[in-house]
C-alpha cells in the first residue's frame, strides 16, 4: 500500500485524494492523518519540510508536494490521464493548477495568521496582501474557458474553491458566477469531490 500523510481539511491533500479516485488508485492508498503542528510528528522525518501532503511509496521513498504527487499518480495510472500529454492541453492545465494552488496558498496564509497569532499581533497588511492574491487569482480563473475536462487544473481549482467555501464562508460566490457554474458542474460529474469534503 501507498501511504498518504494529510489532513481532512487540506485543499492540497484533497486534490491528491480526488486525483487518486479519478485514476482508480484510491484503493491502493492508506490515508493517515498528520498533525503539522506537533514537533514529535513523524511527518517531519518523512518530509523534512513538515508539510502535507506527503506520499510514502512501498519502498519507503517519500514524494511531496501535491503537484509532484499527482504527477506520480498519473504516471502510475499509465500517464496522460489527468496531466495531458500534448503540449496544447498540458500547459494550460498545469498553469491552471499553479493558479489554483496559489489561491489556496494565499487563503491558507490568511487562516494561519489568525490561528497562530494573537488578535493584537495579527498583521492587517499581511492579510490584505494575501487577500489580494486570492482576489486576483479568482478574477483570472473567472475568465478561463471550461470545457468539462477533468485534469490537474480543474481538480486543483475545485479544491481551492472548496477551501474558500470552508474557511471564508463562500464569499467568492457572489461575484464569480462562472466559477460557481464550474464548481457545480465539477461536483456533479466528479463524485469524489463530495466524498472528500471536510465535515467539521
Amino acid at each position: 500500500m501507498l501511504v498518504l500523510r494529510s489532513s481532512p481539511a487540506s485543499p492540497f491533500g484533497r486534490k491528491v485524494r480526488i486525483a487518486a479516485h479519478h485514476l482508480g488508485l484510491i484503493d491502493r492508498i492508506d490515508i493517515v492523518a498528520a498533525d503539522t503542528t506537533d514537533p514529535n510528528e513523524i511527518l517531519r522525518q518523512q518530509n523534512p519540510l513538515g508539510k502535507i501532503p506527503a506520499l510514502i511509496l512501498e519502498d519507503g521513498t517519500v514524494v511531496y508536494d501535491s503537484r509532484v504527487i499527482v504527477d506520480y499518480l498519473d504516471h502510475l495510472a499509465g500517464g496522460g490521464k489527468i496531466i495531458p500529454a500534448d503540449a496544447a492541453s498540458r500547459y494550460p492545465a498545469l498553469v491552471m493548477q499553479a493558479l489554483a494552488d496559489g489561491i489556496a496558498d494565499a487563503a491558507l496564509l490568511q487562516v494561519y495568521e489568525s490561528r497562530w497569532r494573537e488578535e493584537g499581533q495579527q498583521s492587517v497588511t499581511w492579510k490584505t496582501h494575501q487577500q489580494g492574491k486570492v482576489e486576483r487569482g479568482l478574477a483570472a480563473a473567472e475568465a478561463l474557458p471550461f470545457d468539462g475536462a477533468v485534469h490537474v487544473g480543474t481538480i486543483a481549482l475545485a479544491c481551492a474553491l472548496g477551501y474558500l467555501d470552508l474557511r471564508f464562508h463562500g464569499a467568492w460566490r457572489a461575484t464569480h458566477p462562472n466559477l460557481v457554474a464550474f464548481l457545480d458542474d465539477f461536483a456533479a460529474r466528479v463524485p469524489s469531490f463530495e466524498q472528500t469534503r471536510f465535515k467539521s
